[in-house]
């Protein structure tokens, strides 16, 4: 794995050799909110896209969307799990902040030999989590690397605040990253990482510590969001990072055949998109029915783009996560499932 001007060029032979994804059966829909809060369903679609969002059931936490997008990949590609190695989880909402979700899933699954970590990079967690999955095939120590996305993000949101309880949904979204053999094309092509952690208390959840540098943190345990301030950094270095990311790569927007991006809402989609020169229908978006489920986003929409046939083997993707920290995560693959 090599760096070239910030972004990384990979001497790695990971792959994705399965996709798998799972929805709450609980639908939330803008007519329902339309009886919590002071919103219209013509107001949230208008600046958002979304029309409805799934929400875990009061006993379904994190691990359960963990297991259950598990479960739901390794039925549809009849996928062993016994010698998976390693378990990454991309998650902001663990059930329990230890042990971690990683350690749940190797549980649940009778997984007998394998590591097993957390990422939490937000919206950018699960791109982060394949970057990390491609670096640990490429150094020969693992060969079978399940990465998941989950998001129980209902748990965390406040039904009392407009202008946060209309944007985000839960769910979860799971691949198996395998080692191919070495005469075979490389599926794993480039990655970019960017961070502007100065603009990181724009978009945050209290926790411990009652500040963030000099900036004093709500401490209600909910998600609290300076809309404008992250729509504003969204629209301007989201699609300059991937305008760095396509130069550093040796590629035009031409050249990719979807680009699969985290799903925050519509209007940010539509001002990436016009600023990168990559066409909105070469987008996967599920956030009309889905809403914002931070690193779920990526897996979710990946999986059904792929159940619905427009991935197919050899085409040029970008994966896409940014969001809380404020992080940007980009990775290049040549899609070989």
């Amino acid at each position: 794995m090599s760096r070239i001007e910030g972004a990384f060029t990979y001497n790695t032979s990971a792959q994705i050799t399965a996709v798998g994804s799972y929805l709450p059966e609980k639908v939330l829909s803008n007519a329902d909110l339309e009886k919590m809060v002071e919103t219209t369903d013509e107001w949230i679609v208008q600046r958002t896209g979304i029309s409805e969002r799934r929400i875990a059931a009061d006993k379904e936490f994190t691990s359960d969307l963990c297991f259950a997008a598990v479960r739901n990949m390794a039925e549809e590609y009849q996928v062993e799990l016994g010698d998976v190695d390693y378990i990454i989880v991309a998650t902001t909402t663990p059930d329990t902040f230890f042990p971690q979700m990683a350690a749940r899933v190797q549980a649940e699954f009778g997984i007998a030999h394998c590591g097993a970590v957390d990422v939490q990079a937000a919206c950018a967690g699960f791109a982060a989590a394949l970057q990390l999955a491609g670096g640990l095939i490429a150094t020969g120590m693992h060969r079978k690397i399940l990465v998941i996305g989950a998001e129980a993000l209902s748990k965390i949101t406040d039904y009392t605040d407009r202008t946060t309880c209309i944007l985000f949904g839960d769910g979860a979204g799971a691949v198996l990253v395998e080692a191919g053999s070495p005469e075979e094309a490389p599926s794993w092509l480039s990655s970019i990482a960017l961070t502007d952690g100065a603009e990181g208390h724009h978009l945050y959840r209290s926790s411990l510590a009652p500040n963030i540098g000099d900036m004093a943190l709500e401490q209600n345990g909910f998600i609290v969001q300076n809309g404008r301030a992250v729509y504003r950094w969204a629209i301007s270095r989201v699609p300059e990072g991937i305008r760095q990311f396509m130069k550093q790569a040796g590629i035009t927007a031409e050249d990719v055949d979807w680009l699969v991006p985290h799903n925050p809402n519509m209007r940010i989609l539509e001002a990436v998109c016009e600023r990168t020169g990559i066409p909105l229908e070469k987008t996967v978006s599920t956030l009309a029915y889905t809403g914002n489920t931070s690193a779920a986003s990526i897996p979710i929409a990946l999986h059904q783009a792929v159940r619905d046939g427009r991935i197919r083997s050899g085409q040029l993707l970008m994966l896409y996560g940014f969001g809380g920290g404020l992080s940007q995560a980009g990775l290049l693959l040549r899609w070989a499932l």
